[in-house]
């Protein structure tokens, strides 16, 4: 069943280019050139302070405010690092698993997992709705780079089966979004989103994916950490 939407990503999806001044882009670089080998694909940055404070600023710019939650708070940072040595590709889906403090049995609850320590659950529609992502750019991501591509408009039809999504791919095709180093993207968890294995020759494809949520849970979830 359709779950309510937020207007200001009609598509699920937006591209906001130019949002990293290049001092900005290369203190991130800096950063991430300073976690241990292996990092890319890691869940936990928003325990790093730099990545706390990342995270503070984007919730303060003026022009990103209209498409976060209405008191929302950055609940997960994700590391996403394509080379020549860590190439892969991901079929249509959605992002519906979150990070919470602790299990909780509730009948509309269900998916749970732990990763790297911490409790995942599939969220309720009503939830992932309300939820946004913000994909910050380090490097190119073009479709030659393995960047991403959307389903306009999957986002309102809440989660989806598989057949559903093979009927959403079909009736309204695939839109691939070239990213520039230093643009960021937003995007809906519910958007149905693909990615291929990148295939220029060399170079790397780092992405800061930086989730947002409101602040306030219900069945009892708590977000693992929300700044």
């Amino acid at each position: 069943m359709p779950v309510p939407h937020d207007d200001a990503l009609p598509e699920g999806f937006f591209l906001l280019p130019g949002l990293l001044t290049p001092e900005r882009r290369q203190a991130l670089v800096a950063e991430l050139a300073a976690l241990p080998p292996g990092a890319a694909g890691q869940r936990e940055l928003l325990d790093q302070p730099w990545c706390q404070a990342l995270a503070w600023w984007l919730k303060a710019l003026p022009h990103l405010q209209p498409f976060l939650p209405t008191d929302g708070v950055a609940v997960q940072c994700t590391l996403f690092e394509k080379s020549p040595d860590r190439n892969w590709l991901v079929a249509l889906h959605q992002d519906l698993a979150v990070p919470v403090a602790e299990r909780v049995e509730h009948a509309a609850l269900s998916g749970w997992s732990v990763k790297g320590g911490r409790h995942f659950v599939l969220a309720p529609a009503a939830l992932l709705a309300r939820m946004v992502a913000l994909r910050l750019h380090l490097d190119d991501a073009t479709e030659a780079d393995g960047g991403l591509r959307f389903v306009p408009g999957s986002h309102r039809a809440g989660v989806l089966d598989d057949a559903a999504v093979a009927t959403w791919r079909q009736q309204r095709g695939e839109v691939a979004v070239d990213a520039r180093a230093g643009d960021a993207l937003l995007m809906r968890p519910l958007a149905l989103h693909a990615s291929s294995k990148a295939t220029a020759p060399s170079g790397r494809r780092r992405v800061l994916h930086v989730l947002f949520g409101p602040r306030e849970l219900l069945l009892g979830l708590r977000w693992h950490q929300a700044v």
